[in-house]
């Protein structure tokens, strides 16, 4: 079981930093409603790793038999290892490549609100989102952040995959 998380986890891992990347530095003049479509296309495609290395494990390691919670076990180890890679992503964008990012989505999000809302919402709504910002907008919070939201996703998949490749 080791042996099948750590190779399907590292797959993911590196799939993880270099589709991160890529999204992130190919899709620069996108807007971030559409970044943000492509991050989680990336997610999802860094996850079926866990998908494969559920078969892989059921198939090749346990001769054809597949519980519901070594499924699930094997899964969220190996979003864990995805998670990492993407958070490593995350960071390295926020810290190297667009220190700005923070603030540049604040300003984007704050003129999205102000055309929505009326004068006194928006007030109150940038007080809210900016004191948000201030408190966790840290380049290690948003990298937690994307690391809890792939291990999240990789669940879902998990119990997912574990369902549809169950075998007793």
């Amino acid at each position: 079981m080791k042996n099948t998380i750590i190779k399907y986890g590292l797959y993911g891992l590196i799939t993880g930093i270099i589709l991160f990347l890529a999204a992130i530095l190919l899709g620069k003049g996108l807007s971030y409603s559409t970044q943000e479509v492509l991050g989680y296309v990336s997610m999802v495609a860094c996850l079926s790793f866990v998908f494969f290395g559920i078969k892989h494990y059921r198939d090749h390691v346990n001769n054809g038999v597949l519980s519901i919670g070594k499924s699930l076990a094997i899964g969220v180890l190996i979003s864990v290892l995805v998670g990492v890679g993407v958070g490593i992503a995350d960071y390295i964008y926020t810290t190297i490549i667009n220190p700005d990012f923070a603030n540049e989505y604040l300003e984007t999000s704050l003129k999205t609100m102000e055309k929505t809302l009326s004068p006194e919402e928006f007030q109150t709504k940038k007080a809210e989102l900016t004191q948000q910002m201030q408190d966790y907008g840290g380049s290690g919070f948003m990298a937690f952040l994307m690391f809890f939201t792939v291990v999240l996703i990789g669940f879902v998949i998990s119990l997912i995959s574990g369902l549809i490749l169950q075998r007793k």
